[in-house]
């Protein structure tokens, strides 16, 4: 894999990440600061304003809404995102989830 290509696959794997930990939660919704603890222990250890860029992009692939709530980003799951992670949809530019068997 070249290094653009590897690039990128880490890129769709950490907003799959976001997806999942959005997912996970009774409201589908988290803060930059939860998400960038959740990317870390998933060994994406980036940057706040990497994070922020990721929660924008996924919004505007339709996975995500994102508010501000002060000086903090909150994102919530859209159905699409929702969709993606249970495998009933595909969005580009974020990985497929694995097969739960």
């Amino acid at each position: 894999m070249m290094r653009g290509e590897y690039e990128e696959a880490l890129v769709r794997d950490a907003r799959l990440v976001i997806l999942k930990a959005l997912a996970a939660q009774t409201d589908g919704r988290l803060n930059e600061a939860i998400l960038e603890r959740e990317l870390d222990r998933f060994g994406h250890r980036r940057s706040r304003e990497w994070v922020r860029t990721q929660l924008l992009k996924l919004a505007e692939l339709g996975a995500v809404t994102v508010m501000e709530a002060g000086t903090v980003m909150v994102a919530s799951i859209t159905r699409l995102g929702l969709a993606h992670c249970e495998r009933r949809e595909v969005v580009d530019g974020i990985a497929r989830p694995s097969p739960e068997y």
